[in-house]
């Protein structure tokens, strides 16, 4: 590789660092796949005019779930000039990445060797063509054309966020060494076939060989290495291994990477919201602190110049309020509350004056909807910052519970920032009569549909609990209830109905549902476009919310939902086993996954609109 070449090899978009493809995850380029790297090769040192991502509710958040050595929020390096000088700065900015798998196969000769077994060359010689950047083959004995070198398609992951190369040598020798080499030539030959994996591994110094079929799947229980622990974005092992069990992967498998984020909305903060952040921020220097030394903190603690605005006992009581609340870990409340200040704000009176990252404007509801919406709400501006705080490798993480499953770590030491992005958008805000969803809830409460959601939800939540997770497990921790689940089907109903007339396609809209706690009644929707790559803030959205619109909008999604091409299979579907839905489908109620805040979970169309039984539907007669 003594070849000059340049360092950029490609470009994603900043979303997918959230998404897709960020920390530890492998990304598919077009002639080889590269692994992003942890945290601790970030460099924005040629960056001059960075600046973090302001938004103290997430940041608290991501202190709470992460660490408390985490101070900013960072979008990802990237310098403007690019396209004007592509061998300039701006080249030398950017996410660092590392080939991975670092096994390569010539796609000519079927030669397969480690990179660094200096078997193939890697080339990159145009700038203003990063999608060109390849490794090939200089000594093919099939082609005098330099053939491409292409990934050997296969890793090792487990469930501790492990991931690793396949080892070819060990494997086509069953554990030996070679008898006729130290170093010896491989070959795969991948010959396809409809019955699964067919791809033979032969050793060229020895003749052995062996087929990949013999591992996959069930197949492979037992005759797959130990885990070595190791994590290839930071560069490290893990000492004495790794207990997890592993599993075959193919490169570009979906279960390779899960993101675990964090989103809030940019609101502005009600007073009691503004100082309990404040607190959190400045806990250190006050935790231990009596009230009657905060006269003396005033002058002398910098934490307290941030307080000056509050009194001595409504600095303390929030104090004791922090103080008191469980610890991570303990607590019933999975994921750090960022809906609570959202709520408090959309369902205020007055309404808050706008501001340059929110803007709300009342509409009057439907006289045909009187009784069924309370209030509606058009969301004129947002904006939504997501924070990167780790990620997962086969098991997903869930929406609501941190600790279902392990999340692997995004740097080697313990980070003081975390990748984050931020969007704007525009939307609408519906919350539902509560004297409607109180009577639904008792008509519903002992119903049979609603006792096999529970007992899906408890197998679900039994299926994927880790073994790692130590402890007493309540399989009904953190149910979202039955409001929920007519919430959150009557918000699909209305994005698939919405996404027809609002100039936006359906994978530009999200939800956020708010729901009651346990001492705080609430039902909310809110539909909006603060997605990645979203179209902007065209107004489309928020002209829906004016009367006649929503009225108009709110009979179609009720009477689409009544029929459904795949009736009466899904009509009549109940979840069962794991499978948290109902009569829910792909052709009426699912919706992309960028769209939907639970995975397409917990919908019934049976609780909204009269499908089998009237008495379980939240609208029982047309509007």
């Amino acid at each position: 590789m003594a070849q000059t070449h340049f360092r950029r090899v490609g470009a994603v978009r900043p979303s997918h660092l959230m998404y897709t493809s960020g920390v530890g995850a492998l990304l598919d380029l077009p002639n080889f796949s590269v692994l992003v790297r942890g945290l601790d090769d970030w460099n924005y040192t040629g960056i001059p005019d960075f600046a973090p991502i302001t938004e103290p509710r997430l940041l608290a958040a991501v202190r709470t779930l992460v660490s408390r050595n985490v101070k900013e929020l960072r979008a990802a390096p990237w310098l403007d000039g690019i396209d004007e000088n592509p061998s300039g700065p701006a080249a030398r900015v950017g996410v660092p990445v590392v080939p991975f798998p670092s096994w390569l196969r010539c796609s000519a000769c079927n030669e397969l060797a480690p990179i660094d077994a200096k078997v193939f060359g890697f080339e990159n010689s145009r700038a203003r063509r990063p999608h060109e950047a390849r490794f090939y083959h200089p000594n093919c004995a099939r082609s005098r054309r330099k053939p491409l070198a292409v990934a050997a398609r296969f890793v090792l992951a487990c469930t501790a966020g492990h991931l690793d190369d396949f080892p070819y040598r060990e494997f086509v020798h069953r554990g030996g060494e070679c008898p006729s080499s130290s170093h010896p030539r491989l070959r795969m030959d991948d010959r396809g076939g409809n019955l699964g994996a067919n791809v033979a591994i032969e050793c060229r110094s020895c003749g052995a060989t062996r087929n990949l079929r013999e591992v996959f799947l069930a197949r492979g229980v037992g005759k797959l290495p130990a885990c070595r622990g190791r994590h290839p974005h930071l560069g490290t092992f893990q000492p004495n291994g790794c207990q997890a069990e592993v599993r075959l992967l193919v490169v570009g498998a979906s279960n390779q990477w899960f993101a675990q984020t964090l989103a809030a909305l940019a609101v502005p903060r009600t007073g009691a919201s503004e100082l309990q952040t404040r607190v959190e921020q400045h806990w250190a220097a006050l935790d231990g602190l009596p009230l009657a030394m905060y006269p003396y903190a005033r002058a002398n603690v910098p934490a307290f110049r941030d307080l000056a605005q509050w009194t001595d006992e409504e600095i303390y009581q929030a104090v004791e309020a922090h103080r008191n609340r469980p610890a991570h870990g303990d607590t019933e409340d999975g994921y750090p509350d960022l809906r609570t200040p959202e709520w408090q704000i959309f369902s205020t009176t007055p309404l808050p004056d706008p501001t340059e990252d929110f803007a709300l404007h009342a509409v009057d509801v439907p006289d045909a909807l009187k009784g069924h919406y309370a209030s509606v709400l058009q969301v004129e501006r947002l904006r939504e910052v997501r924070a990167l705080v780790g990620f997962t490798r086969l098991d997903a993480p869930d929406p609501e519970d941190p600790d279902l499953v392990t999340r692997a770590p995004l740097s080697r030491e313990t980070p003081d920032w975390v990748p984050a992005s931020e969007v704007r958008g525009e939307g609408i805000f519906l919350r539902l009569s509560e004297d409607l969803l109180i009577d639904w809830e008792q008509r519903v409460s002992a119903s049979k549909a609603l006792e096999a959601h529970k007992a899906a939800y408890a197998q679900f939540r039994r299926n994927r609990r880790s073994d790692r997770i130590p402890g007493p497990f309540d399989d009904m921790r953190l149910w979202p209830g039955a409001r929920y689940i007519a919430l959150h089907t009557l918000s699909h109903l209305l994005i698939r109905t919405i996404a027809l007339e609002c100039g936006y396609s359906s994978a530009s809209l999200t939800e956020r549902i708010y729901t009651s706690t346990d001492d705080d009644a609430r039902a909310g929707i809110l539909i909006y476009t603060a997605v990645p790559d979203a179209e902007g803030t065209l107004g489309g959205l928020v002209s829906l919310a004016e009367p006649e619109s929503l009225a108009r909008l709110t009979r179609r999604a009720l009477a689409d939902a009544l029929h459904c091409s795949s009736d009466p299979l899904c009509a009549e579907r109940l979840p069962h086993d794991d499978t948290l839905h109902g009569a829910a489908c792909h052709v009426c109620l699912f919706v992309s996954e960028t769209t939907c805040e639970r995975g397409n979970r917990f919908l019934d169309r049976r609780f909204v609109v009269p499908i089998d039984d009237p008495t379980l539907a939240l609208y029982p007669e047309p509007l």
